[in-house]
């Protein structure tokens, strides 16, 4: 791992359940860069956030993140965000006590929070314009208030890393440009982030580079490199051949 990299995975395989999720996976992303993670349903696009996050471990290869494996690094530097569906949103819980539950990683068993405490939390409400709606219950909020509190609560953590899975899914435009915005952002502050995504129309604009997987590498580059190559029309002309035989 050179010492610029942010995030550096060589080899990596995971199985889990008799069943292989990635495999043999290598890249690398650089402080400040935004890779896209596509590639169809079951193509292994979260198992490989999962596992950079450390909530996985591989069978093979190796993952490091700044230098260290995931699970040894400092509570709270890797923020994961997942799908918004595999979230019991039925939780007794207002929007600011989800975005507050991210300091506490950071706290000591004896630490109440502190200033720095309060006003990361106020920052990440403000920085996904949710401050009006702090004290509403999260079963009362709409499918993109509910990305945002979840995107808040991960800036709340303060992280190095960033992953989001899917994060524009079932969002209207307005909040989807929110989020790119947010996620840019963090990114010119130098911020690595890794999102899993199907939304390919807007590729070019959220991504500096797109990871294209069906469990292994398929394709890595630009976006419009990637969008165009051979690799991603035979891909999705398998696919598209393989829905079609199963109906």
């Amino acid at each position: 791992m050179a010492t610029a990299d942010a995030v550096w995975l060589h080899d990596v395989t995971v199985s889990y359940d008799g069943t292989i999720g990635i495999e043999q996976v290598s890249i690398v992303l650089r402080p400040g860069e935004v890779l896209g993670i596509i590639g169809p349903n079951g193509s292994g696009k979260s198992t490989l956030l999962k596992t950079i996050a450390g909530l996985l471990q591989p069978s093979r290869g190796t993952v490091e993140v700044y230098g260290c494996a995931p699970h040894r690094l400092r509570p709270g530097t890797i923020a994961y965000v997942p799908q918004v569906e595999t979230v019991d949103w039925s939780f007794p819980a207002t929007v600011r006590d989800v975005v507050a539950m991210a300091r506490f990683p950071r706290l000591s068993p004896f630490r109440r929070f502190s200033r720095h405490d309060r006003d990361a939390v106020r920052d990440a409400l403000h920085a996904v314009d949710l401050e009006n709606l702090q004290d509403r219950h999260i079963s009362a909020l709409s499918g993109g208030q509910q990305q945002r509190t979840f995107l808040a609560r991960a800036l709340a953590q303060e992280p190095q890393l960033l992953l989001l899975d899917e994060p524009a899914t079932g969002v209207d435009a307005a909040t989807a440009e929110m989020l790119r915005v947010v996620v840019r952002g963090r990114a010119g502050d130098g911020m690595p982030v890794l999102i899993a995504t199907h939304d390919l129309e807007s590729a070019e604009e959220w991504f500096d580079y797109l990871l294209l997987v069906d469990k292994a590498v398929v394709a890595y580059g630009r976006p419009s490199e990637v969008l165009c190559s051979n690799e991603f029309e035979r891909l999705v002309r398998h696919h598209h051949h393989a829905a079609r035989d199963a109906t």
